[in-house]
């Protein structure tokens, strides 16, 4: 069958292999590229693909929470197929009980379950993070597609709020709690563009200070948790919410894939 140019560079990538050699191999297995890089590999112009090169873009978000203490953990892989599957699934849920119980540290990586998964499931299997929230009142909220997990922390309030909270981050994603925290670096770089655009529609100088009060005040609240309106009642804020219930964000966490 014919090849496209397509199929020849892809392959030519995975090898290193010359065109005219990947254009051969691909005709000899209908355009198949697995088989094709073992057709050239037979004949001695290829080397196995390095497993730990192939880009983990997929996975889940599993958190475990027990007795004020919730433990999350992000298991990257190639595909949604293996993400899905019972093993894959197995191995998350088990690195999560044993970061909660205190077995397995949130920095270590080299695990032998993320080892043994690789061989068994013929994929390269990374974590991407894991981490432990303490706190008086949690609250943690896994997306269904399991690509997404929160943990919110509060004082005060109660676990039903936190976990609104949580599913709330989960949805708008901020970057910090309040908007003094928003970084002055992003703030100033995002002051450069709004001068060259205010500049660009000819305003002038006294009102181009007045407008960009403005843009900061407005940038740093929708990137800031307490200002965001709460996806399920957006007629109330995030702070108007915890100060119904005389409660406080002391941190939040959020794992996505």
């Amino acid at each position: 069958m014919a090849v496209s140019i397509d199929q020849i560079k892809e392959l030519r990538e995975a090898t290193g292999v010359s065109m005219m050699d990947c254009k051969k191999a691909l005709e000899e297995v209908d355009g198949d590229c697995d088989k094709a890089v073992d057709v050239l590999r037979k004949k001695g112009i290829a080397k196995a693909k390095d497993r730990a090169e192939k880009t983990t873009a997929n996975g889940v978000v599993v958190i475990k929470s027990e007795d004020g203490k919730s433990a999350m953990v992000e298991l990257q892989c190639e595909t949604d197929f293996v993400a899905k599957g019972d093993d894959f699934i197995n191995v998350v849920e088990t690195l999560a009980d044993k970061l909660l119980k205190g077995e397995i540290k949130s920095e270590d990586r080299d695990l032998p379950e993320v080892k043994d998964a690789v061989l068994k499931l013929g994929e390269n299997i990374k974590i991407g993070s894991m981490k432990v929230v303490e706190g008086k009142t949690l609250g943690d909220y896994v997306h269904s597609n399991k690509k997404i997990g929160v943990v919110v922390s509060l004082s005060g309030g109660s676990p039903e709020l936190a976990r609104d909270i949580a599913m709330h981050v989960a949805a708008t994603n901020p970057d910090v709690i309040s908007p003094e925290e928003v970084s002055q670096e992003l703030v100033d770089r995002e002051k450069e563009i709004w001068t060259d655009q205010l500049k660009k529609e000819g305003k002038p100088e006294e009102i181009i200070e007045k407008i960009m009060m403005g843009k900061e005040n407005k940038f740093r609240g929708e990137n800031a948790l307490l200002k965001q309106s709460f996806v399920k009642d957006p007629d109330k804020t995030i702070e108007n919410l915890l100060s119904e219930a005389s409660a406080t964000v002391e941190e939040f966490e959020r794992f996505a894939i």
